[in-house]
């Protein structure tokens, strides 16, 4: 029985090229200020993130909980459209994602916003939703 492992070179330069890109995407957007430092804590009971956004309100941050992720968003500034006179929305210039390794109790989740620092505390569910399924049969 031969045990020789399939080592195709254009997929390990491709693999390389994937991660490259994607540390210097992450290190370009820190650079432009695109992308506020996250920290994650996280215990048998809950999830605790700080998000430092210096010179932001917590006006200035849209925060949304959905099933198992947060997702952190700057609220675009109203801009005033020329040809009608309202104002028109523009893109977030940054969105965070964090993906959560658990469901979390949405009702006792809190965010609050001091000294520049997001702090987000997000307890854990009691049931994570599994089910069993009878077949028929």
């Amino acid at each position: 029985m031969n045990t020789l492992i399939d080592m195709n070179p254009w997929k390990l330069l491709d693999a390389l090229f994937d991660a490259n890109n994607r540390v210097t995407r992450t290190m370009r957007a820190r650079a432009a200020g695109r992308f506020p430092p996250v920290n994650v804590f996280l215990d048998d009971n809950a999830v605790l993130i700080d998000m430092e956004l210096p010179g932001k309100t917590a006006k200035d941050v849209d925060l949304t909980l959905e099933a198992q992720a947060v997702v952190v968003a700057d609220k675009p500034a109203p801009v005033a459209d020329g040809e009608k006179g309202e104002a028109a929305q523009t893109a977030p210039a940054w969105t965070r994602r964090i993906e959560l390794p658990f469901r979390v109790n949405a009702e006792k989740a809190n965010a609050k916003f001091t000294d520049g620092i997001l702090r987000i505390e997000l307890p854990k569910a009691e049931t994570q939703g599994v089910h069993r399924i009878a077949i028929a049969g």
